[in-house]
């Protein structure tokens, strides 16, 4: 239970992008924005600066759609997990903190893949490769993966970033195809870490 009565009603609230885990920007809550969040899984804040309720997203159409939110140990702060319906920040970035580059591509790169599965084009590469099936996603899968044996041996760094790269991208097709989520992989790897 959210305690509203610490900092005059407000409570502070972390919105993160829950594809990529970004930190997007930092708004306050009372309680009646709290309860519309909850209620029409849009994100509202209270706006200080106004005075009144703002729902992100109420002129521009960038919403944030909730997918959690996490109350922290001392019940005054909320952490909320959206999906960013176009950019955050009012002035056109991505977060409103400014970042250089979306430090959480890959699972970005993933959620890209997972629309090009939902929505194919004919002009889309992965749409392509899934018509050529599993057998051929698996191939080129291992020749990425050669190339990249190859530029790590032998080529200079810029080479092998590139393969590399095509390794990881070529590697995230594949899990797709198979239905198996990066999250499990990351989850996987923390298992067996702790293991």
């Amino acid at each position: 239970m959210l305690d509203f009565g610490k900092n005059g009603g407000l409570v502070p609230a972390i919105i993160q992008d829950a594809r990529t885990l970004e930190v997007l920007m930092l708004g306050y809550m009372n309680e009646e924005a709290w309860e519309k969040t909850q209620s029409e899984g849009r994100v509202t804040f209270f706006s200080r600066s106004k005075d009144r309720l703002w729902t992100k997203g109420e002129e521009s159409g960038h919403f944030l759609e909730v997918v959690s939110t996490h109350i922290d140990c001392d019940q005054d702060t909320i952490l909320i997990k959206t999906y960013p319906k176009g950019p955050t920040c009012h002035t056109g970035s991505r977060s409103c903190f400014n970042t250089s580059y979306n430090q959480n591509f890959i699972f970005e790169l993933a959620a890209i893949i997972e629309r090009r599965y939902s929505f194919p084009t004919s002009d889309s590469y992965v749409n392509k490769l899934r018509q050529k099936g599993l057998n051929k996603i698996a191939q080129k899968v291992g020749e990425e993966a050669v190339e990249t044996v190859i530029a790590a041996l032998s080529e200079q760094e810029v080479d092998f970033i590139n393969e590399a790269s095509d390794l990881l991208f070529h590697l995230l097709v594949l899990l797709r195809e198979k239905n198996v989520a990066l999250e499990t992989i990351a989850e996987n790897l923390e298992q067996r870490h702790n293991g």
